[in-house]
């Protein structure tokens, strides 16, 4: 069994216990971090299953800049691989996700932009 710790960073409805539980059927536990060279925007959920999860019509989007001045604020679970499948197929195709590294020094999967 690989004991490897999967990290997520949420700057949005991924924080609301309502989609952890409709998600994953438990809440997560996590920790503040911070992701630079990132600013955030917002995109219309054309998903209605996404949108009765979230009860948001509009999500955040992160989008790179690479500017280290840009700096989005959240939380950073720790989830297992089965979860993160789960968000997978949450997050919408506008949605990509990708490893960075965060102010904390961890290196988390997170949700960007789709470029």
């Amino acid at each position: 069994m690989d004991n490897k710790k999967i990290y997520l960073f949420s700057y949005g409805t991924l924080q609301l216990e309502k989609v952890q539980m409709e998600n994953y059927g438990r809440l997560l536990k996590g920790e503040k971090d911070t992701l630079q060279g990132y600013k955030l925007d917002k995109l219309k959920i054309a998903n209605t299953e996404v949108v009765k999860k979230s009860g948001k019509e509009f999500h955040p989007i992160a989008i790179k800049t690479g500017n280290p001045d840009d700096v989005i604020e959240g939380t950073v679970f720790e989830v297992t691989e089965e979860e993160l499948i789960e968000t997978d197929k949450y997050e919408v195709n506008d949605y990509q996700r990708v490893s960075e590294y965060f102010v904390s020094g961890k290196q988390v999967w997170v949700y960007v932009a789709r470029k």
